[in-house]
């Protein structure tokens, strides 16, 4: 029975996390796989023989009733797959909007209208919420300088420098992003002029200021001391390699303290950056935003640093090494996948084209294997030839 074993003095929490890792125990075989896999590897034989023909044979409107716990219409579910729903509804944390307040929009009003473009609604939330935090944290330390670790296409990195007014260093291990992240620095700075020139003919004036963030492309070495915070990028690039923001003798290159920060900060890169901030003498003080996935490297040589997971009462339950594919999981909103079941499936489909083809291209080249690809916008409305 859940919770009969624990000692007296767990708290809650660590008894809700004792019993989490009791159920996933039960299912680690579906738990250690992506979603693809059903499609690709035969999966689909290895779920209890009792829910192959209830799944195989529900639509897509009682699939949906399962996941929110309802059931469906007129759907009759083996217990066993009931009682799994239950248990895990029941050990799930709280989810929803707190307070009952109203869900954000699709697009984030109050990010500003420039600084949204090739950003998907979640993340220029998560986006608009750090940079406030860091504008705050770059108030309370004197420090306006922000090392933004892992910029990728330089989201975050722009809207620090353009709406908030920082001095931005954006380091990005894939010389490839960093010149992409160049690109939407130079098409914003463009629309900047041209806003700047309407204004003259009377048209509100655009809130944004012309300071793009600096790239340069480098990887943390998450075992070095301070003073060696870069490694080249990889692939690397055809210039010189790039000087450590960190690396002055007396803090950064010109003896002020940085703040550093990391959005969707996943694996190695979280806990370097702790180490680094623990280190460094240059860093004033640091705002990460870890990814949900920690894939964490497997190296023998990284066991001896801190990885996944930074909580020890975690670390101290046995059984608490979850695979990089169940930590997946925990990622995706099933009220995401209620609605694509319930609208129709016309979105669906697209997913279905992609399980096609991925296992056409490994039945044609075995050795390849989730390829990440992504299907088009408008691809749920294609035939299948197209």
């Amino acid at each position: 029975a859940p919770g009969a074993a624990e000692p007296p003095w767990q708290s809650p929490e660590q008894r809700r996390a004792a019993d989490i890792i009791r159920l996933l125990s039960l299912y680690r075989p579906l738990l250690d796989a992506f979603v693809i896999d059903f499609f690709t590897e035969d999966l689909w034989s290895q779920l209890p023989p009792a829910w192959q023909p209830a799944l195989a044979g529900a639509t897509p409107e009682q699939l949906a009733g399962l996941l929110g716990g309802r059931g469906g219409p007129r759907a009759a579910w083996p217990l066993s797959l009931l009682a799994f729903g239950a248990a895990a509804r029941a050990l799930a944390f709280p989810r929803g909007c707190p307070g009952l307040a109203p869900r954000p929009p699709c697009q984030s009003s109050r990010l500003p209208p420039l600084l949204r473009r090739h950003v998907k609604p979640k993340k220029q939330h998560e986006i608009q919420r750090l940079g406030k935090l860091l504008q705050r944290l770059s108030r309370a330390t004197g420090c306006e300088h922000v090392v933004d670790i892992g910029a990728g296409q330089g989201h975050l990195s722009r809207f620090l420098a353009f709406a908030l007014g920082l001095r931005v260093t954006a380091v990005e291990s894939d010389a490839r992003l960093s010149r992409l992240a160049e690109r939407f620095d130079q098409e914003l700075l463009q629309e900047l002029t041209k806003a700047r020139a309407l204004a003259h003919r009377g048209a509100p004036p655009c809130p944004l200021t012309p300071c793009a963030p600096q790239h340069i492309p480098g990887r943390l070495d998450p075992t070095a001391p301070w003073g060696q915070f870069l490694l080249p990028p990889d692939p690397p690039g055809a210039g010189p390699a790039a000087r450590n923001p960190l690396g002055g003798p007396g803090g950064s290159e010109d003896g002020d303290r940085v703040l550093v920060t990391g959005l969707h900060a996943c694996g190695d890169l979280g806990p370097a950056l702790l180490c680094h901030f623990a280190r460094s003498p240059a860093v004033a003080a640091v705002a990460l935003v870890g990814c949900c996935y920690m894939k964490l490297s497997s190296a023998p040589e990284q066991q001896q640093h801190p990885g996944y997971p930074l909580s020890a009462s975690v670390a101290a339950l046995p059984g608490h090494q979850l695979s990089y594919r169940a930590r997946e999981a925990a990622c995706h909103a099933l009220e995401e996948y209620q609605a694509r079941l319930r609208g129709g499936s016309a979105h669906l489909r697209a997913h279905c084209y992609r399980a096609v083809l991925e296992s056409l291209i490994r039945a044609a080249e075995p050795g390849k294997r989730h390829l990440g690809l992504q299907p088009g916008r408008k691809a749920h409305t294609l035939s299948f030839p197209q």
